[in-house]
């Protein structure tokens, strides 16, 4: 494929005026601002302040950098590894650049501090669709790009990098690039070079790293020979520069979707059951096939998941059912061709066992039929919205009572007790093989380990409850023995919610990519941050 791009970039002033805007000063109005959802101890903040154009943002980096202090900029706070918890820095608050800047037909332009759940609904009104949206909509678009964020259809749609086609960043000297996919690629010797606007530039070389063959990570900067320079700020977290401005692909046209929640009688039949939804959804993507299986997303439930629903009470508050016996559960994304209503979904799911029909929905039946699972499986029809929603609330009960329990302890039992949360993906092949390492790791450990998370991809997010500090501590163990199992099978520890401050994380990423390939990272850094600025602690220490 012939190249398009150059490797320079000339940068810009930044717009806006730099009057007055809005910031906390407050020991008790900062106090909401001192930690993030992954509840780290210790945060703090000297001030939050609330830009609203490019011009204040540059205007903040210039004050810390003259204070000594950093910046940390923060959306929904919703991160799961500390990345948007302040020690001593200035936080930055995206909430008043919050505006849907334009919606036009394939793609919208959006500012960071927009909510996903304020942009789905307006796309829902125009019948669009965005497709890479995270399980959690609460978070922000400037807060899916600095993750690389990633969710339940990357099987079938990828992650945020696949649909941002343009962005643009304040540097923390304060100038502005306005970066479209296609336009700068680091040249055969890997190497960017930025003008900025007082005459000098930045020499920029593309991390020496080799990054695992999984469809999603997020785990330190981006590298690939002759690669994007788009592609290194998108999942830096917040480390090389402030998102102001985002414009990201969309469908035109929301698909039919069919979800179902499926119980398992143990996780071998599930291992089985996802393998062949995943090589049939292949199959129909490679040959077009219109009456194909077309699975968007499967999720996964282990027992311990089941167990923590069922002692909460969830099934019955959804008005939903555990079968007896079930030791594992998926919840499935189909989606159906254009036009199939729920009276054909029905006609197709009660006529699927006599053959008459070829569809993408009877294919589907007969698959679960074959696995002995068709009956006990739960379906939410296009027109069933409130079963659909009840689908997928049951799966995001699971972390939620993960959290509700290591918050009960950590306030009754032990104030060192902390969420202790794994984020691994293999390659799908090693799927099978990966949950029995880190079952077995747990089992040495004697640890209360709850596993859910994205199969389709090979990605699942390993809990530990720990009952008090010392459990902590084997926990810590664990992940980064689940990290390095993950690393071993050629996979990647850091699937989608990053690095953040994590020790943990920060180790894994030291094993994952070796000390030299992590000086790599460290290089760019220096180079667009020479003075730590921008989110300090975070990736590295």
């Amino acid at each position: 494929m012939a190249r398009h791009g150059k490797r320079s970039i000339t940068a810009r002033q930044p717009r806006g005026d730099t009057g007055e805007f809005r910031r906390l000063q407050d020991p008790d109005d900062i106090e909401p601002f001192l930690e993030d959802a992954a509840h780290y101890p210790g945060g703090s903040a000297a001030q939050v302040c609330f830009p609203t154009n490019e011009a204040q943002i540059a205007q903040v980096l210039a004050a810390a950098g003259s204070q000594h202090t950093g910046v940390v900029a923060v959306g929904a706070q919703t991160s799961l590894t500390g990345g948007a918890t302040p020690k001593g820095e200035i936080v930055m608050s995206t909430a008043a650049m919050a505006s849907l800047i334009s919606c036009e037909a394939g793609g919208v332009v959006a500012q960071p501090g927009l909510v996903l759940h304020d942009l789905i609904g307006t796309l829902d009104a125009r019948g669009a669709y965005y497709p890479a949206v995270p399980t959690f909509d609460g978070a922000t678009v400037g807060g899916i790009v600095a993750t690389n964020a990633a969710g339940a259809a990357t099987f079938k749609y990828g992650t945020t990098r696949e649909w941002v086609e343009a962005i643009t960043v304040v540097l923390a000297c304060g100038d502005v690039l306005d970066l479209r996919r296609g336009e700068v690629l680091a040249d055969a010797d890997g190497v960017f070079e930025i003008e900025l606007t007082d005459g000098s530039s930045i020499r920029l070389t593309v991390p020496a790293v080799a990054m695992p063959a999984v469809p999603k990570k997020s785990a330190g900067y981006f590298a690939e020979p002759g690669m994007d320079l788009i592609d290194l700020f998108i999942g830096a977290e917040g480390t090389l520069g402030v998102v102001t401005e985002v414009h990201l692909r969309v469908m035109d046209e929301r698909p039919g979707v069919i979800v179902g929640l499926v119980p398992m009688p143990d996780e071998a039949a599930l291992i089985d059951l996802v393998g062949e939804l995943h090589r049939e959804s292949l199959k129909t993507w490679s040959a077009q096939d219109p009456r194909g299986i077309d699975i968007s997303a499967i999720e996964y439930m282990d027992w311990r998941s089941l167990e923590l629903l069922e002692q909460d009470g969830v099934y019955e508050r959804l008005g939903l059912r555990r079968p007896p016996g079930a030791a594992a559960a998926l919840v499935f994304q189909a989606e159906l061709p254009e036009g199939t209503g729920a009276a054909d979904a029905r006609e197709q799911i009660a006529g699927s066992a006599d053959g008459g029909q070829d569809t993408p929905l009877t294919r589907l039946c007969r698959v679960l039929q074959a696995h002995g699972v068709f009956e006990e499986a739960v379906p939410a029809l296009p027109d069933e919205t409130s079963r659909r929603n009840a689908i997928f609330a049951l799966r995001e009960a699971v972390p939620e009572a993960v959290n509700r329990r290591v918050g009960e302890i950590q306030r009754r039992v032990d104030a060192t007790v902390t969420k202790s949360a794994g984020d691994v993906i293999v390659p799908f092949e090693s799927l099978g093989e990966s949950l029995r390492r880190y079952r077995g790791a747990a089992d040495s450990y004697g640890l209360d380990l709850v596993v859910w998370g994205h199969v389709s991809d090979g990605n699942v997010h390993p809990n530990v409850i720990a009952r008090d500090g010392a459990e902590m501590e084997k926990a810590r163990s664990l992940q980064l023995d689940i990290g390095q199992c993950a690393i071993d099978l050629g996979g990647c520890p850091m699937s989608e919610h990053g690095v953040g401050r994590n020790p943990v994380k920060k180790e894994l990423l030291r094993r994952l990519y070796g000390d030299a390939g992590l000086e790599s990272m460290r290089a760019v850094k220096r180079a667009l941050d020479p003075e730590g600025v921008l989110s300090p602690g975070v990736l590295f220490d």
